[in-house]
């Protein structure tokens, strides 16, 4: 390698170890990055993974990464992937996909430059914070990353940022999505900056740990906010989660005026499910959701039923995680696409850039509101 190459990449030359559970998004993220740097070689490289009958699994790196930066990329909640286990379909879990991930850095065995992870959710985030006597898997997982030999770990809108307190001397990035699905969503509801002047939406917060996400929504968009207070029977578990008892809404009056609720992620849907039904009551007008991560852990049938009974009327989401086509082909649901902001994350982190602006929540979405 030449000297002004050394200089350019000091890490060495840019190497994506991309998981199958993300190979869609990964080859779009590598054709930005071949565009930017004017190159005609893939920065991908050839792995092979493999799943024994037993459960098992093994990696294969298929050509060499000596002195390359590495980043390993997963979507370790991938569901849409199955292996024949005891002659029985299996899905694969987010603890396999973390599994590989540690594979695939004992396969390099020392050979590249440096190592970071890139996992656009976060593996088990929210299991973030201990209550009773419980695990604490995604700060175990951190360590157990450091410990592998790590550098650094980069994620999107992770479920709370405080778990990076578990490996204070790693390198972790949250990185939020916020202009992606902003500017999608007024672009795809041909909202102007005349209609927001006139003050007809309200951000709504679905339970008090989406308060901040709904502020900056509010701040960027310039309006009202609202709050959903969650209470819950903390007597009972049921499938893992304290039920809901109540959802009590505070703030000014929805009738007539759109609605955003905001989240970092949707799950099983029971709580947007609640809230838009609510304010439908409250005679609001139309209702839309904006999440980073949509799992539909519940399937997607209620959220069809409330399209179609004019109780939702889009839902918005990052492709950061896997989305079914099944889910992608709805009119009601808008994916909102990543590989460009991903790629220019890994230009910068492969050149040791400041990646101050990309961090910014509002970046891309000051010029059109002023």
């Amino acid at each position: 390698m030449s000297e002004s190459k050394f200089e350019e990449y000091p890490y060495g030359e840019l190497g994506i170890i991309a998981m199958k559970n993300i190979e869609g998004l990964a080859k779009e993220v590598d054709q930005l990055l071949m565009k930017k740097n004017n190159s005609e070689e893939s920065y991908l490289v050839k792995i092979t993974e493999s799943r024994f009958s037993n459960g098992e699994g093994k990696i294969t790196i298929d050509e060499s990464v000596r002195g390359r930066d590495i980043l390993i990329i997963s979507d370790v909640g991938n569901y849409g992937m199955r292996y024949n286990m005891f002659g029985t379909q299996t899905i694969i879990t987010p603890d396999e996909h973390f599994q590989d991930i540690k594979r695939v850095i004992s396969a390099i065995n020392g050979k590249a430059s440096r190592i970071n992870v890139m996992m656009p959710l976060l593996y088990s985030s929210r299991q973030h914070r201990r209550k009773s006597r419980e695990s604490l898997d995604c700060a175990m997982a951190l360590q157990e990353l450091e410990k592998m030999g790590v550098d650094g770990i980069y994620t999107f809108d992770v479920h709370d940022p405080n778990v990076q307190n578990a490996i204070p001397l790693m390198t972790f990035e949250n990185i939020y999505p916020t202009a992606e699905i902003v500017n999608n969503f007024l672009d795809t509801e041909n909202i102007t900056t005349e209609d927001l002047e006139k003050k007809n939406m309200i951000i709504i917060a679905p339970d008090t740990g989406a308060m901040d996400r709904a502020i900056y929504y509010s701040n960027i968009l310039k309006q009202d906010i609202g709050l959903f207070y969650k209470r819950r029977d903390y007597t009972q578990v049921v499938n893992g989660k304290n039920p809901i008892i109540e959802h009590k809404y505070i703030g000014r009056e929805v009738e007539g005026k759109d609605i955003l609720i905001v989240d970092d992620m949707l799950a099983s849907g029971g709580t947007i499910i609640d809230i838009a039904k609510q304010l439908k009551e409250k005679k609001a007008n139309r209702i839309f959701c904006a999440v980073s991560f949509a799992l539909f852990t519940e399937g997607i049938d209620k959220f069809d039923l409330l399209n179609k009974e004019g109780y939702i009327d889009g839902v918005y989401s990052t492709n950061l995680t896997y989305i079914p086509d099944e889910i992608k082909e709805k009119k009601w649901f808008h994916a909102v696409d990543m590989s460009d902001l991903m790629s220019e994350f890994i230009h910068h982190i492969n050149r040791e850039e400041s990646i101050s602006i990309l961090l910014d929540k509002t970046r891309g979405i000051k010029p059109i509101m002023l």
